[in-house]
């Protein structure tokens, strides 16, 4: 079973992690949530120091709701290490998990 479980790649408790940093924004117009999962080891572009070695990596990622779909712009910038430095958002801003969740639940709105 662990083999079918390496092979199509699923995880049991104690798997490895999903190489993964997920977002939560908010569109500043609509107020839209929106949930953007970034893979740390293919989505990030590298930057080289004067020595051509690494020296951190950067994401820009364009990010569209769905309801007014207008385009949020997330920067982020992450150490050679891929642990995240800073980061900044325009046309929204970045929200928790619980915040999500909240903001993304059917309303139970009585007439």
């Amino acid at each position: 079973m662990d083999l079918l479980r390496r092979l199509f790649g699923g995880r049991g408790p104690g798997g490895p992690p999903d190489n993964a940093l997920h977002l939560y924004v908010r569109c500043g117009r609509c107020g839209a949530p929106v949930h953007v999962r970034i893979h740390l080891l293919n989505d990030l572009t590298v930057e080289y120091d004067d020595n051509e070695q690494v020296s951190g990596y950067r994401l820009r990622k364009e990010i569209m709701d769905a309801r007014c779909f207008r385009l949020i712009y997330a920067e982020l910038t992450f150490d050679a290490h891929r642990r995240e430095v800073s980061r900044s958002i325009e046309g929204g801003e970045f929200i928790s998990q619980e915040d999500y969740a909240r903001l993304s639940a059917p309303s139970t709105g009585a007439s």
